[in-house]
């Protein structure tokens, strides 16, 4: 087992205080603090102590792949950490975003390759499902809502501009509408969303639309003149509880809006924006990736897997979660998952180990890794942690 520490990313859309109030830091902190990187992604990989200093876990994983991996996830992902583990904290919304499929990644990604006059869409050739776990009340945008509901919630603003857009919403056109709403004339962008505002803050709170009409206010004060606050109002809003959590598959279009949660991914950077940012937008290869289909339910349900052991498996086999809360009232518990494991405490002060170490003490926002080659690993103590795994 190691000592596992991250690396904090400052985006702009960060937290000054949940991250740093999670580990116990002074608040607020100079700048914000919006993601904790664990895992062995290139772009900031995690470090464990070495015998001269801190190694990166992508230069441990490359000098023995198969004892760091095991064998079947080495042999099936290569020498790599198939998925990257996050502390999210969103202090403001972030982009609206869609990640492509395996597929469609690697097959973009070598077209980008090949021909270096192409957009640079894409980072590298792998996809990038993703889930949160909340650990504070979240707020967020998950997936298409039906359409005959954002029909309404646009023509309840009563603009003549948006009659085409509410058209197609009512046809079941979900491609269209995004398509126009993204593809509206940049010189005409600030005056649409200004009447959007006007017309969503004259609505009163008893309007059967009103928490969308309180959102698009919202989105428009932090990105005003940006298309992506009328494209949210096609999506599910969807609000939190701690424990709760939400899955966006590959073409999913979602949008994190505030709070704390815990983030597993497959390790990629790949992403394609659809508005509510400053950052270029690639409309025809966004209406490529997105799928659009009505998401009835955006929560993802966890499964008992054990006393005090929530698991939350999903349909890719680059990772799933699970989430062990101990009373201290038992022995030792023996952690759920297999391969390369990377465990992140959030309450409490627990203690993992494998069968013959050091066990490392994990307090909250502290994390740990143990490798394939630990064997079988164990918690004890009083605390909650996550444990990330490959299935399987």
């Amino acid at each position: 087992m190691y000592p596992l520490t991250g690396v904090i990313r400052p985006y702009a859309w960060g937290s000054r205080t949940a991250i740093a109030e999670l580990q116990g830091r002074p608040t607020p902190t100079e700048g914000p603090e919006a993601e904790l990187w664990l895992g062995a992604h290139p772009g900031d990989p995690s470090t464990v102590p070495g015998p001269d200093g801190p190694v990166t876990l992508t230069t441990l994983i490359d000098g023995d792949p198969a004892g760091q991996l095991g064998a079947g996830v080495a042999e099936r992902f290569g020498p790599r950490l198939p998925y990257l583990m996050k502390v999210l904290a969103a202090g403001a919304p972030l982009s609206l975003q869609a990640h492509p499929d395996l597929k469609y990644a690697a097959e973009a990604f070598a077209r980008q390759e090949a021909d270096p006059a192409l957009p640079k869409n894409y980072t590298d050739a792998n996809h990038k499902p993703e889930m949160l776990v909340a650990l504070t009340p979240f707020d967020a945008l998950c997936g298409f809502r039906p359409t005959e509901v954002s029909a309404l919630v646009l023509a309840g603003l009563g603009l003549s501009e948006l009659e085409p857009v509410v058209a197609v919403l009512r046809e079941g056109d979900l491609s269209e509408a995004v398509r126009l709403l993204l593809s509206w004339p940049a010189e005409d962008r600030p005056a649409l969303i200004d009447a959007v505002v006007a017309a969503a803050s004259a609505t009163g709170e008893s309007h059967p639309h009103a928490e969308s009409y309180r959102l698009a206010v919202d989105l428009a004060t932090h990105y005003p003149g940006d298309p992506g606050v009328l494209v949210a109002l096609l999506l599910n809003l969807v609000h939190l509880a701690p424990g709760e959590a939400i899955w966006m598959p590959a073409g999913n279009l979602h949008a994190y809006l505030r709070g704390l949660g815990v983030e597993l991914m497959a390790a990629s950077d790949n992403v394609l924006r659809g508005g509510l940012t400053p950052k270029r937008v690639d409309v025809g290869e966004l209406l490529k990736v997105l799928r659009f289909e009505t998401l009835d339910d955006p929560l993802l349900h966890g499964a008992e897997a054990g006393p005090g052991v929530t698991a939350w498996r999903v349909p890719v086999r680059d990772f799933e979660l699970y989430r062990i809360e101990l009373t201290g009232s038992r022995p030792p518990v023996r952690l759920p998952g297999s391969g390369p494991r990377i465990i992140l405490g959030v309450a409490g002060d627990v203690h993992v180990g494998a069968e013959h170490g050091i066990p490392v003490t994990l307090s909250p926002g502290t994390a740990a890794y143990g490798p394939a080659a630990a064997g079988p690993l164990t918690a004890a103590g009083v605390g909650t942690v996550f444990v990330a795994a490959v299935p399987g």
